[in-house]
């Protein structure tokens, strides 16, 4: 009797520690990150982004926005130009000519619905910074938790006006935050450009470890130069958190998806497809 229950054993431990076994006990929270297009716009004049140099070269910019499927539920990684911008047959203009004229080709709301989402589906959400291109629709999602530095949160806004609705529920952070507990989408304080800006490290089954820039850095050319943009807030923090992410993407092995960066991202899938 025994050595049946000595065998039994054996083959429930050899199944357990079987390859398929492994890989799936190891399989990462996130089943899929879809890369949505929040904006599309030129820049009047790239110097504002590379400081002695471009002068009155105009420049091509995207802003992308990331919706994550978790097996806890839906996050969304920044939430870009805000919808009512798709109304302007002009777009939006900024007062200053340097600055980046910006379109909406399509609304958040109707690419959530063409994944068969509603906003209320969307549990948790993050935004890099505070700037209009990244929080245009934050308030979409009033239910949502939403995960932000609180060194950005308490940063004046125009007029010492609030950064987002009192009433948005909201936790506060004072440095990197592993959102689901797994390790899977950490998301990672990154200051310089803002105050409190913060980046995010997503860990994908199949196509490994991607950090989402923020505004981090804004375009390839300044990454590889580690070039800091005349408007950040902190040079020597912007500098540091380009050297955290370079250590992350070394650490991890992963690759860098630079958010306002047009070649990278015209050379990447746009929902409805999606990275596993």
């Amino acid at each position: 009797m025994m050595p049946r229950i000595a065998l039994a054993l054996a083959a429930v431990s050899l199944a357990l520690s079987s390859p398929a076994a492994m890989a799936q006990s190891e399989k990462s929270g996130v089943e899929r990150l879809y890369v949505l297009n929040c904006g599309e716009g030129t820049a009047g004049d790239i110097s504002r982004w590379t400081p002695g140099l471009n002068e009155g070269k105009t420049m091509d910019f995207v802003d992308s926005c990331y919706l994550i499927k978790h097996a806890k539920g839906w996050f969304l990684w920044d939430t870009g130009i805000a919808d009512a911008v798709a109304a302007m047959p002009n777009g939006l203009v900024p007062a200053d000519p340097k600055a980046v004229t910006w379109k909406r080709p399509k609304t958040l709301a109707a690419q959530l619905e063409q994944l068969g989402l509603k906003p209320d589906d969307v549990k948790a959400m993050a935004v890099s910074h505070t700037h209009p291109d990244h929080t245009g629709n934050v308030e979409l999602f009033p239910q949502a938790m939403l995960y932000v530095q609180k060194a950005e949160y308490d940063w004046p806004g125009a007029n010492n006006e609030p950064r987002f609705k009192p009433s948005h529920p909201v936790e506060l952070l004072t440095g990197d935050k592993d959102v689901f507990g797994d390790g899977s989408v950490t998301i990672l304080s990154t200051p310089g450009h803002t105050p409190g800006h913060q980046s995010l490290l997503v860990k994908l089954p199949k196509t490994g470890a991607v950090v989402l820039s923020g505004d981090a850095v804004h375009f390839k050319d300044n990454w590889d130069n580690r070039r800091v943009p005349g408007m950040n807030v902190n040079k020597d923090q912007t500098a540091a958190s380009m050297q955290k992410i370079a250590d992350t993407l070394g650490k991890e092995k992963g690759q860098l998806w630079i958010n306002h960066d047009k070649a990278q991202r015209d050379s990447q899938k746009l929902a409805p497809e999606f990275y596993d």
